[in-house]
């Protein structure tokens, strides 16, 4: 297969960027096939996660993707990819506007979008969603753009802001995933929340199998 590029990304530091994008690479390379995962922000969460994978996981390639990395070598050369990658997962920095924004964006066959439940995440991704759809090429190119609702925690008036928020879009929501333990415990072990033990993590491998479900919808 072509390889697919899948771009996580808002402006908004804190809305769960890094868990999407880490548990997004380790669901395709545990289902066997050859995944990279960039890691652009200057923190280095994703790397970090990478680094405590263990040897038992299956392996995903990580590139320290942001412009300070690249030394003494080309961005291109240092970004480079194994010929037989299939999917590759981009982990974006907060803050992104203008040409950056742009550039995060280009080449991408599908962009999820993490929000949080509260309403400093709600009105800092409606601006970045009207920077997006207006400053790029995202709208005329038809790229699938999907929202990721994170961190939920329902029967909640956050959660209902956020709900109305997310119903005033044109853009699909494709998961909700609870606020949980699993995901501390996932991160700090380089594991996906779907490599955890199967009894006490059901819902949150059914909210993995509805974002990668749609993910392949959309890409075949």
């Amino acid at each position: 297969m072509a390889m697919k590029k899948v771009v996580v990304i808002n402006n908004k530091g804190g809305c769960g960027k890094t868990t999407i994008a880490t548990n997004l690479a380790s669901f395709y390379a545990s289902r066997g096939q050859n995944t990279a995962l960039f890691d652009y922000d200057p923190q280095g969460s994703a790397m970090r996660w990478l680094r405590m994978r263990s040897d038992e996981q299956t392996p995903v390639y990580g590139v320290v993707a942001h412009q300070s990395a690249a030394k003494a070598v080309t961005m291109s050369w240092h970004l480079r990819l194994p010929p037989e990658t299939e999917w590759l997962v981009v982990d974006t920095p907060p803050g992104l506007k203008g040409p950056d924004l742009a550039d995060q964006l280009k080449g991408a066959d599908a962009i999820l979008i993490p929000v949080l439940p509260s309403s400093i995440d709600i009105y800092a991704t409606a601006d970045f969603i009207r920077d997006m759809l207006l400053g790029t090429r995202v709208r005329s190119s038809g790229t699938p753009m999907a929202i990721v609702a994170n961190r939920v925690r329902k029967n909640t008036l956050a959660f209902q802001a956020l709900q109305r928020f997310l119903a005033s879009l044109s853009i699909p929501v494709v998961a909700q995933l609870r606020d949980s333990q699993n995901y501390v415990y996932a991160s700090e072990n380089g594991m996906g929340v779907h490599e955890l033990d199967k009894r006490p993590n059901k819902e949150e491998r059914q909210h993995w199998l509805e974002i990668t479900d749609w993910l392949d919808s959309q890409l075949g």
